[in-house]
């Protein structure tokens, strides 16, 4: 497969007319994510021209026109008066040192005053297999769920060593033809993978993931090696310290495979030297931004990966791959060291291939770390044996009625469980209004780059792309940001009401604006395979690839929505439908698209 041109680029990001609120509420999303880190970002130069423009009533005019706003001839004389002081203002703020890892000082906060949310204790139960043989082939053994592999490698079935070299081996083999990888760090893998098996020979196993080879989103740092953020103008950043979550799964015993790709600044699927794959249809992208950790644990080049979520980027390559992606709950999971995009949306979690996986590295993740200002110290604990009988599960039947025959036979899935489903609907609200808050945010982060002008570095430049959106993030009115705020707080308030008497709401994957409202009020998801169907060739945006009509069989999803920081609920109703729908264990045809692509 040829690198993409400029022209290819084009033609797999077009939308069709499909703007960004159209996608994250129909189809198929590009998803966006991100976590706090360090880089020194400069402001960039204020250009004379635009400094020394006189401020005059005809220019408050011509910007009230932007702002929806009407003033007479007096209150814009009034306003031409007061501007300077403004101004510079501005200019000063602009002017400070900011590190990529400087959150502001309003935090979000999920939990709303006066409710009261379950403790927990700590700990996964009865996920690891017990009495499992291991398959011969190299093949099976990479597809093997975390839960088998744990069980492999603590009865000496397999070492870590060679497990850890069958997933470089197969990276080796498909990295040209996915575009998952950016970094491979074989040494360290196999350094950590020696330190796991002498330990298993002493008697130490330091728990399910101890051996078990992983792959890590590239906006998360880890000291010493590349963590280019898949952006141009972080191409050559060299992490200085390991981020939280690295930290975490070291300590867990997890091997570190090497650094998957993502779109850059965490948006999409195209990042500054190639486009992620899908690994069911190549000629596809994986979606983003989490593109790399999903396409390599579809494609068995990982027992699991690490991405992170914004507004979509587990979901959505989640989705595209057919992996299974748990977002938690806002705050969960620390995310020092990891690129801020947005601080009061930023989630990292983990890509899997089964439900009990994503419990495993999630008990693993789980915790505090005061550099984290969003982060909440809260128990995480799951049997897995804990029956689905008298669990109640909301839905929309006009979500299914708008949906597709997949979706229905989920649903029927869930129905055929001795469980209580019950009808719901959310209201009628402009959840979309949301956006601009992730806009401002990540426009913010990013700030240095739109006054400098290296914006331009940026490979995807189209309407929907980062730079534009940046743009116009800086015409948004403060007070109307504070607005946006308040209205969230609203959402937040009428969540927490739908989610009365429910363990979870299932959906189609991106119905009912679920991805936007939930992402806004921190709640939990975990989205899972749910079938396959006929689908040609798709744009970033899901929309048909017209030079590219031919139907290829690609996996779809749905997706359960859960109470604040009741991830065992989710876990419990969807390890029951994961078993019910029986289509979590098929493997993408690669040997067939790296003939068929000549590679």
């Amino acid at each position: 497969m040829t690198k993409p041109t400029v022209s290819s680029i084009s033609q797999h990001v077009s939308s069709s007319g499909q703007t960004r609120r159209a996608v994250l509420f129909g189809g198929a999303a590009m998803g966006l994510a991100g976590a706090t880190a360090s880089l020194a970002q400069q402001p960039g130069p204020v250009t004379p021209d635009a400094k020394a423009a006189k401020m005059d009533e005809g220019i408050v005019s011509q910007c009230e026109r932007m702002m929806d706003l009407a003033y007479t001839d007096e209150e814009r004389a009034q306003i031409v008066a007061t501007m300077d002081d403004q101004l510079e203002n501005i200019r000063a703020v602009r002017g400070i040192h900011f590190e990529n890892s400087d959150a502001p000082a309003t935090v979000f906060n999920p939990r709303l005053p006066g409710i009261s949310y379950p403790e927990q204790g700590f700990g996964v139960t009865n996920a690891v297999a017990r009495d499992k043989a291991i398959p011969n082939s190299a093949e099976e053994i990479a597809f093997a769920p975390v839960t088998d592999l744990a069980h492999w490698i603590k009865t000496g079935q397999i070492s870590s060593t060679d497990l850890t070299q069958i997933y470089l081996d197969r990276i080796q083999r498909y990295r040209p033809m996915l575009e998952n990888f950016i970094t491979v760090t074989a040494d360290l893998a196999l350094s950590q993978a020696k330190r796991a098996d002498e330990e298993t020979a002493n008697g130490t196993w330091r728990g399910p993931l101890h051996g078990i080879p992983y792959g890590l989103k590239d906006i998360i740092d880890t000291k010493d090696i590349p963590t280019t953020w898949g952006a141009t103008p972080f191409s050559e950043r060299v992490a200085k310290h390991d981020a939280s979550i690295v930290k975490m799964l070291e300590e867990a015993g997890a091997v570190l495979l090497g650094k998957t790709t993502n779109g850059a600044l965490a948006y999409g699927d195209i990042w500054f030297d190639g486009v992620t794959r899908n690994p069911w249809n190549p000629r596809e992208g994986s979606s983003g931004s989490s593109a790399g950790s999903a396409s390599a644990t579809a494609a068995g080049l990982c027992a699991f990966s690490i991405g992170t979520e914004t507004l979509g980027s587990i979901v959505s390559p989640s989705a595209r791959c057919g992996t299974t992606g748990l977002r938690p709950s806002f705050g969960r999971v620390p995310r020092t060291g990891a690129m801020a995009l947005c601080w009061s949306l930023d989630k990292l979690g983990p890509i899997c291939r089964s439900v009990a996986d994503t419990a495993l590295v999630l008990d693993a993740i789980n915790g505090h770390d005061a550099g984290d200002p969003g982060n909440v110290l809260h128990g995480f604990e799951w049997d897995a044996q804990t029956p689905v009988e008298g669990m109640r599960l909301g839905y929309d039947p006009k979500w299914f009625e708008a949906g597709n025959a997949l979706d229905r036979k989920a649903l029927e899935a869930a129905r055929s469980l001795p469980i209580t489903l019950v009808e719901m609907s959310l209201p009628d609200w402009p959840y979309g209004a949301l956006l601009p808050q992730l806009e401002a945010e990540a426009a913010a982060a990013f700030q240095e780059l739109t006054l400098s002008n290296r914006d331009d570095e940026l490979v995807w430049q189209e309407e929907n792309a980062w730079p534009n959106s940046w743009r116009r993030a800086h015409f948004f009115s403060a007070v109307d940001l504070v607005q946006v705020d308040r209205f969230r707080r609203r959402v937040m308030h009428m969540m927490h009401q739908n989610f009365s008497g429910l363990d979870a709401i299932l959906s189609p994957n991106f119905a009912g604006g679920l991805l936007v409202i939930t992402n806004y009020t921190g709640h939990p998801c975990l989205t899972l395979r749910a079938g396959f169907a006929d689908t040609p060739t798709r744009t970033a945006y899901g929309q048909p690839k017209p030079e590219q009509p031919e139907s290829v069989s690609v996996p779809h999803n749905v997706t359960l929505w859960g109470p604040l920081f009741e991830e065992r609920k989710l876990l419990t109703l969807g390890a029951a439908l994961e078993k019910k729908l029986a289509v979590s264990a098929m493997q993408p045809p690669l040997e067939t698209w790296r003939t068929t692509l000549e590679l």
